[in-house]
């Protein structure tokens, strides 16, 4: 592995999003009058190799996408960032991932996601980029595309000698050729849920009694807890409480991508967990108290 200069490298999702605004998100069969809409360039993946590149490491991004205007944006958009994007395929017969995410007045979203291009990835994408993982330091892996394909990321990763990240978003459990080969497991309360088996009371204990959970699993697992903070576990017993830093919230959206972006890159250049746990918080502070750009009154 080269010592010369951390990269990290993004497998997942690429997104073109609508994003939504209004009052109040609908209830079912009702329909509401929004406020603006604006387009971006998104999915897990996509935000978090821009994220890396953002905090100063070499970001490069493995994915799929169609030959369509969404397509095209998207790879202009890595371009415009400075991620090395040589091994996103255009593939054949699919439509490029999309997503409508819905805002309401507090800031917070749901989102519906069709992942199109995302599903053709495989082992071939795998082997194909070969010269990135013998120079990277950290993979960072997202639920937006298939549960195989993550773990033949996962292990050619681990043969190069790096660390493996798993953001476990949206909410899956990973196979078990997938959860033996993840060094740091990322998640929020909902998902924590989901693969800790309990409920995640609300605020950072609940958050930490998760981490501590997930950590007889995973060497270390991270709980992020909105605008409480986030908590970490690992296995070797060391506890993380991390408070959130007071903002004033913009939006939501794109923060936990953030938070990964920087945490995979303050780990490959060497950061402890807790010092990586430390600037991603701030990251993600300063993600959500960031003024939008391109909306689109309606």
């Amino acid at each position: 592995m080269s010592e010369a200069s951390p990269t990290v490298i993004v497998f997942g999702s690429l997104h073109y999003d609508i994003v939504v605004e209004d009052a109040a998100r609908p209830r079912k069969g009702e329909t509401v009058t929004g406020k603006a809409w604006w387009p971006k360039c998104g999915g897990k993946g996509g935000n978090q190799a821009v994220a890396v590149a953002e905090a100063g490491v070499l970001s490069a991004m493995i994915g799929a996408v169609a030959d369509d205007d969404f397509g095209r944006t998207l790879l202009a958009n890595l371009d415009a960032n400075a991620v090395d994007r040589r091994h996103v395929r255009v593939a054949p017969g699919r439509g490029t991932g999309m997503s409508v995410a819905l805002f309401d007045g507090d800031g917070d979203y749901g989102a519906v996601i069709v992942s199109g291009a995302n599903l053709t990835l495989d082992a071939d994408d795998i082997a194909a980029a070969a010269d990135l993982f013998a120079v990277s330091r950290v993979l960072v892996l997202q639920n937006e595309v298939p549960d195989a394909a993550n773990a033949a990321a996962a292990s050619a990763m681990r043969a190069a000698g790096g660390r493996v990240i798993l953001n476990a978003a949206p909410a899956r459990i990973p196979s078990p050729e997938l959860a033996a080969k993840v060094d740091v497991l990322v998640v929020n309360a909902i998902e924590a849920e989901l693969l800790a088996g309990v409920p995640v009371v609300e605020g950072l204990d609940g958050a930490l009694a998760a981490a501590r959970i997930l950590a007889q699993t995973y060497p270390a697992a991270i709980v992020t807890a909105g605008g409480a903070g986030v908590a970490c576990a690992t296995a070797s017993g060391e506890l993380s409480r991390i408070e959130a830093i007071p903002v004033k919230l913009v939006s939501t959206h794109g923060a936990g991508d953030a938070f990964i972006g920087m945490l995979a890159a303050s780990l490959a250049r060497g950061a402890t967990l807790r010092e990586a746990l430390e600037r991603a918080n701030r990251s993600a502070a300063e993600f959500v108290s960031r003024p939008r750009a391109g909306t689109t009154p309606g």
